[in-house]
């Protein structure tokens, strides 16, 4: 297939393109600058100039594909809630591209968006109405694009997608707790997170596409879900620092933006997406990938 992938040159959309081309796909990737034109022509992918600000440069470039692929998303986080809804345009114009055919779109979205506390399944939708998590805007949308004929599916990824080149939640953890003094937690620590490693995530968003169906919802978890003390014990290890407990507002004051993913519990299965789609994870899990250098590189 010609697939059409958004965030092409990102952590895990870089993971992708390879694993597709590797597959025997041929990829056009959505990009902004020279470099990241480069950067794809070295993978073996084509360029598609253009951003999530020009809606029609998306339309374009999904009407040329057999399939698309949407991974990008604006991560400043004091514009969340802004970006949230720019990512639901964004899916209703890469929609409107593939309409009335059998080509496939598969939407990104996150774990954290269902309800905590419980093991979250692929079944399982996000709350609505006032309830509903800023990010549900994404699965909505996809939903939304089924009535118009639109073969759209979702994947969903846990709050840890690890590997080389890591710049989410763990290395933002790590930072603080060399900016701290400490390596914290929240209470007992004893929240969930789930986590799969970009190379196994690559491998999902090749078979999901691959073998696309429509309003299919897929959970890339790995890990089904690290305590959190598990993640603080090592970052407190590696870097001789005390790991310590923190709640209330002392824990706000030290997470600042991020406290709220700190103490997220959201175990998660990928029972039914295993078993569908053939999806098997090899790589290393959260814990062993980043108790490495590739996290805490040698002074």
């Amino acid at each position: 297939m010609h697939i059409f992938v958004t965030g092409a040159t990102g952590f895990i959309g870089n993971a992708i393109v390879t694993e597709l081309i590797s597959a025997g796909h041929r990829v056009t990737g959505l990009v902004r600058s020279d470099a990241a034109v480069e950067k794809l022509a070295h993978l073996g992918a084509s360029a598609h100039r253009g951003d999530l600000n020009d809606l029609d440069s998306l339309r374009k470039g999904a009407e040329g594909a057999d399939a698309v692929i949407h991974t990008a998303f604006n991560h400043d986080f004091s514009t969340y809630h802004d970006n949230c809804e720019m990512d639901r345009r964004v899916i209703a114009a890469l929609g409107t591209a593939l309409s009335g055919s059998d080509r496939p779109l598969l939407v990104t979205s996150g774990i954290g968006i269902l309800a905590a506390g419980r093991l979250l399944t692929e079944d399982m939708a996000p709350a609505t109405g006032s309830h509903a998590h800023p990010r549900a805007a994404s699965e909505q949308a996809a939903v939304a694009l089924l009535d118009k004929g639109v073969n759209a599916g979702i994947i969903r990824l846990p709050p840890s997608v690890h590997g080389a080149g890591d710049h989410g939640f763990v290395p933002m953890l790590i930072n603080l707790a060399r900016q701290k003094g400490v390596a914290a937690h929240v209470g007992d620590g004893g929240n969930r997170w789930p986590a799969v490693h970009r190379l196994d995530a690559a491998r999902l968003y090749r078979l999901a596409v691959e073998k696309a169906r429509a309003g299919a919802r897929w959970h890339g978890v790995a890990d089904g879900g690290v305590p959190f003390r598990d993640i603080t014990a090592i970052i407190a290890r590696r870097l001789n620092l005390p790991q310590v407990s923190t709640d209330g507002a002392a824990a706000a004051a030290h997470f600042g933006w991020i406290g709220g993913f700190t103490a997220m519990d959201v175990p998660a299965s990928a029972d039914y997406t295993r078993a569908e789609l053939g999806w098997n994870p090899v790589e290393a899990g959260l814990l062993t990938d980043m108790d490495s250098d590739a996290y805490f590189p040698p002074a």
